[in-house]
């Protein structure tokens, strides 16, 4: 096994879902299937990267609905690491991603904790 290809994100909605994560936070659109059956197979990444995706998964029912935003308990379940945490700070506030701490610079980089639409927080980090 030579590495993690996706990770599921269950969201509300695949068209807001698309817009926050290819507006605000700069992703690029991967792919985006119509399955045939009202579902797509939607998947994100970070603008210039082939690395790992993210597939955004359409709640089906009430237990999935639940889950939205709640995916990780509350804790950072996902870490965006940049080279530019200053400017890549800068530009998603002010595409209105809110976070929730101001940037903080400790001895493993600088970091900035932020919540996705859904409210799933997420670790943006520049590595030391």
């Amino acid at each position: 096994m030579s590495h993690i290809a996706l990770v599921t994100l269950v969201v509300r909605d695949y068209d807001e879902a698309l817009s926050f994560y290819t507006g605000a936070l700069g992703f690029e659109l991967a792919e985006d299937t119509d399955r045939g059956d009202g579902s797509r197979w939607v998947v994100v990444r970070p603008r210039g990267t082939s690395g790992t995706g993210i597939l955004l998964a359409r709640a089906k029912d009430d237990a999935q609905r639940a889950s939205v935003g709640a995916q990780t308990g509350g804790r950072v379940g996902f870490f965006l690491h940049t080279e530019d945490f200053a400017g890549d700070h800068e530009r998603m506030r002010a595409a209105g991603v809110r976070f929730l701490e101001e940037p903080r610079h400790e001895a493993y980089g600088s970091v900035a904790v932020f919540e996705d639409l859904y409210g799933n927080r997420w670790d943006l980090l520049q590595p030391a």
